[in-house]
């Protein structure tokens, strides 16, 4: 038959055609069947099949190595105790083959007094282990799990093997535990060679004895039985004897840290990754606290930044979260920090330093002033509100009208807050007079007034502070208010033509004059995967900037904008490629894990989703922006304003919300008004 002959014949097309639809129809289904099944996916675990990393039960994530076409792959995190830090470095090549390496630092031990000279070793320590006296070569690993504690499964062989890293909680190691199961029906020799390295380091004051150890083991273990060691990184002064550890006790220890910082202020909402976010957020703030001679310090990490207090990491960004945590040593860092900072400020009212550095001993004010003042009133203000103690209040009271002085001394000829710089230190130019400081100075000033009332000052010191904020506010529209590129928003100091990062800040303080034109510029000319850039055309960011837009953007009533870009956020934080934290900054500081950037993320939530904002020692305006699509959140076993309590919202209508407050199980509060409203608070 030809082929006019096959055209021709119309029974014939006509099977053609049918079939030719059914193809197209069965194509379809099968598309729409794995759509269906990555919603479903998505819908469960909360996140695509994209990410690296998964969720796993209540208090991890997990990367499941064996399933992973996308190698090789390296990350990083650290881990800290009140005596050592840890960073870890781990490698999985093509053949899923395992190598680690871990930065330790121990902040409390100098090698000399200059800035970040602390005591560290490098290490890729791993035990030489036998089976049946022949060499046992580590398989490829299978998988990579973090609940607080980095912990990696080898694929079952002869031996099943399970590696935790973790720093001990109170004392200077860090600990590579390895557990070895007999995964064989019959039973196996185990040889463990033992190691000892030790290297002596002369310091600043002391000489310090740095030991990397091995235990010997030779053991029999029958069918399903278990052998621990422990590799042990552990520094000590010349003087002080040697402490023999117990890893699988000081691992309970790390473990039962992390449940008591997980029992205190509960995010829950319908996205199973935000809450895991916070979870571990709440983990990153709290562990970075350490042993000083100032007394217990949070400090930022990193690999660079311990023992030391700065204005903006430890007393605007860390020191406001702490009591609504709960948690009793951030809370005793925080006034420890606050009241060294007082040192500095004397009646010449000279700028006071950006940081406190190698024990207190080392301060730093090499980038001039950057605003510290401003930073300093406006967490010390938020941290004595939100503590609800009158005395911790009464000693923070006169260091923040200190504050609040040296900041009135600086007001220039156009009513805005002189500084030669802000946080970025001089990275990019400021001008003389810069966004950030006044926003800040503002805030700052507002806190003064509800502050100055709960400890029943004049009515005169009260009106001071509210006219200063009120003539800041318009100075702040007037010098900064500028249309760029057809965007109603702020220009960054005089002359500054483009679009900078910290023009999120007037909505933090709840400045929405411009909200609309911000919060575009914002999101067309800033934001990418991993935030927002400094600035416009160019490549670096700083998460800091990121936390605080996105705080901003729930507090100005825009949810749905910020909830998408948080959810984008949260995801490739937690579950992308560099996991499971917050991050300074990039390429300065190759994304490092610092500490305060996790009090940032939190308060996100507290200040920003549930919109919560000190009065007094005992109240607070709740402004929640529950997300169109949730019928509710909360937040559980809030610790501030020396009570504990929970704030429940609930969805009515598309208008309404209803707001409960339990306090001891009761309820001590409940209103329905429309979204967007503010409820007022008295615990």
């Amino acid at each position: 038959m030809g082929r006019l002959e096959i055209i021709n014949n119309v029974p014939y097309l006509s099977v053609c055609l049918i079939l030719e639809y059914m193809k197209k129809k069965i194509l379809i289904f099968f598309c729409v069947c794995c759509s269906l099944f990555a919603l479903s996916q998505e819908k469960r675990t909360g996140m695509p099949e994209a990410y690296r990393w998964q969720l796993g039960n209540k208090v991890d994530i997990v990367w499941n190595v064996g399933n992973d076409k996308k190698l090789p792959h390296s990350d990083n995190l650290e881990m800290s105790g009140r005596q050592v830090s840890v960073i870890v470095t781990y490698d999985l090549d093509m053949q899923k083959k395992l190598k680690v390496n871990t930065l330790i630092i121990w902040p409390s031990m100098i090698i000399k007094y200059d800035y970040r000279s602390y005591l560290k070793s490098n290490d890729s320590i791993i035990p030489q282990i036998s089976l049946n006296g022949k060499e046992f070569n580590l398989p490829s690993v299978d998988k990579v799990l973090f609940n607080g504690i980095l912990e990696f499964t080898y694929a079952k062989s002869e031996l099943g093997i399970k590696r935790s890293i973790f720093p001990s909680t109170d004392h200077p190691s860090v600990f590579d535990r390895w557990e070895i199961q007999n995964t064989s029906s019959k039973k196996q020799n185990i040889e463990v060679k033992d190691f000892l390295e030790t290297n002596i380091l002369k310091g600043a004051e002391h000489t310090f004895i740095v030991t990397h150890k091995i235990e010997k083991q030779s053991v029999v273990l029958q069918k399903g039985e278990k052998l621990v060691i422990a590799i042990e990184h552990s520094a000590r002064m010349e003087d002080q004897k040697p402490v023999v550890y117990d890893s699988q006790k000081e691992m309970q220890v790390r473990l039962d840290l992390v449940a008591g910082i997980n029992e205190n202020l509960v995010l829950l909402t319908p996205d199973p990754v935000l809450n895991r976010a916070f979870q571990f957020a709440k983990i990153r703030a709290s562990e970075s606290i350490f042993d000083s001679k100032m007394g217990l310090v949070h400090s930022p990490g990193g690999g660079r930044y311990y023992g030391g207090i700065w204005a903006n990491d430890q007393v605007e960004y860390a020191g406001p979260f702490f009591p609504y945590l709960g948690y009793a040593i951030g809370n005793e860092a925080s006034m420890n920090a606050y009241k060294k900072f007082m040192e500095a400020m004397t009646p010449a009212f000279k700028p006071i330093p950006s940081s406190y550095e190698m024990q207190g001993d080392k301060l730093f004010n090499g980038a001039s002033d950057r605003g510290d003042a401003s930073m300093y009133a406006w967490g010390a203000s938020l941290y004595a509100l939100e503590c609800g103690e009158v005395e911790k209040a009464k000693v923070l009271w006169p260091a923040i009208q200190w504050c609040l002085e040296y900041t009135e001394r600086q007001i220039t000829l156009a009513g805005v807050v002189a500084s030669n710089s802000d946080e970025m230190e001089g990275r990019i130019p400021t001008g003389t007079a810069n966004l950030s400081t006044s926003c800040l100075a503002f805030g700052a000033f507002t806190n003064a007034v509800y502050l100055a009332k709960a400890l029943n000052e004049p009515q005169c010191v009260i009106d001071q502070y509210k006219s200063r904020a009120a003539n800041l506010r318009m100075a702040i529209e007037k010098y900064f208010g500028a249309d760029i590129e057809g965007y109603h928003t702020y220009r960054y100091y005089e002359g500054h033509t483009t679009f900078r990062h910290w023009i999120c800040l007037p909505l933090v303080m709840g400045i929405n004059d411009r909200k609309d034109g911000t919060i575009k510029a914002l999101f067309d000319k800033l934001w990418t995967p991993d935030g927002l850039l400094v600035e416009k055309n160019l490549k670096t960011f700083w998460d800091r900037a990121t936390l605080y837009a996105l705080r901003g953007i729930f507090k100005g009533g825009e949810s749905e904008l910020a909830l998408n870009k948080l959810k984008d956020y949260s995801r490739q934080r937690l579950l992308g490629e560099h996991v499971p934290y917050p991050v300074e900054a990039y390429p300065e500081g190759n994304q490092a894990h610092l500490s305060a950037e996790s009090a940032l993320y939190c308060r996100i939530y507290t200040e920003g989703l549930f919109g919560i904002q000190p009065t007094g020692f005992k109240s607070f305006i709740c402004q929640p922006r529950l997300p169109k699509d949730w019928n509710e959140m909360s937040l559980g076993n809030v610790c501030a304003f020396n009570s504990k309590f929970t704030v429940k919202v609930n969805s009515v209508n598309q208008e309404n919300i209803t707001i409960k407050v339990l306090k001891e199980g009761k309820e001590i509060y409940s209103k329905t008004d429309k979204k967007g409203s503010e409820f007022i608070i008295e615990l």
